[in-house]
């Protein structure tokens, strides 16, 4: 049982040295419950990593083993709800606006071109897979609006983030950041596209806020969620959470999610040797990206 108390716990009391031994069969019951539960490998190699943040979220708790605490998680209503918590301590939400650039001009400079030039297209859908805090969400909301200005298209344009942390989502949802998340934004976007609260922090602006909805989405059954087709899918440094097998069931699902013609940006490196039918690579420099075929295309 969680010993209950009312007093506020100082974390900053905790020491590293306090972590706890754990063995190897109880080893494989965390990460096993983390796999099935998320999808997410978690290798011998990230086995401090996974015993300093039990031991941090235990401490806070006032639980004395892992297994009081493995079994609290699975004690129906409170534990599902300490499941959230320990999910957001154990992925990590490091980001920041405008961090691919490449892929940023290949959407900038190459697609959204293309894809305007469609005489039947008027609208433009983005998904951010695996969006952490939401600057990610916000720097393609920001590129993409300032195109549609320039070019003078009058489209309907949304963006959705996902992640399977409902605490980072609260945060995207919000759109306040520190100074040291927003070193890459240009002046201009600065000025049009965020509010200065104070000193530190800035707020993204409501009418672009407005454009991005944010939704917590398990990768592992995302298939039962409706998202919509999209012309854009930006899914980086979310793989790599996943054995092989998985990021391959995955990808094949994203491509379902894809409009004809719309282009899927990963990490540099995520996947290797991965081919479906419906897909062709994009080349462009320091990039990973795909775009799906159109029948008329294949038929040709």
């Amino acid at each position: 049982m969680v010993a209950q108390t009312n007093n506020v716990v100082d974390i900053s009391q905790w020491r590293k040295s306090a972590v706890m031994d754990m063995d190897e069969r109880q080893f494989q019951q965390w990460t096993e419950l983390l796999a099935k539960r998320t999808g997410i490998s978690l290798p011998e190699s990230r086995r401090s990593f996974l015993l300093t943040s039990l031991n941090i979220r235990m401490y806070e708790l006032a639980i004395e083993s892992y297994q009081a605490y493995y079994n609290y998680l699975l004690s129906g209503h409170e534990g599902h709800i300490e499941w959230e918590t320990l999910v957001d301590r154990l992925t990590v939400h490091e980001t920041r606006f405008f961090r691919d650039q490449n892929a940023l001009k290949l959407i900038r400079d190459v697609y959204l071109k293309q894809l305007a030039a469609k005489p039947e297209q008027d609208s433009i859908n983005m998904w951010s897979v695996g969006c952490a805090t939401g600057e990610e969400s916000y720097s393609l909301a920001i590129e993409l609006d300032d195109y549609l200005k320039n070019s003078g298209k009058n489209y309907y344009y949304a963006v959705t983030g996902s992640d399977i942390s409902s605490a980072a989502i609260m945060t995207a949802r919000k759109g306040i950041y520190k100074t040291n998340r927003l070193t890459n934004v240009p002046e201009y976007f600065l000025c049009h596209y965020l509010d200065k609260q104070d000193e530190s922090t800035f707020q993204v602006k409501e009418f672009l806020r407005n454009r991005v909805c944010f939704n917590q989405i398990n990768l592992l059954d995302f298939r039962n969620t409706k998202v919509g087709l999209m012309d854009i899918i930006f899914c980086q440094n979310v793989l790599i959470y996943f054995k092989r097998e998985q990021r391959l069931k995955i990808l094949n699902s994203l491509v379902e999610n894809l409009k004809e013609g719309g282009l899927l940006v990963l990490g540099a490196g995520e996947i290797h040797g991965w081919a479906h039918p419906e897909i062709e690579a994009v080349p462009y420099e320091g990039t990973l990206a795909f775009r799906r075929i159109e029948k008329y295309e294949s038929e040709v």
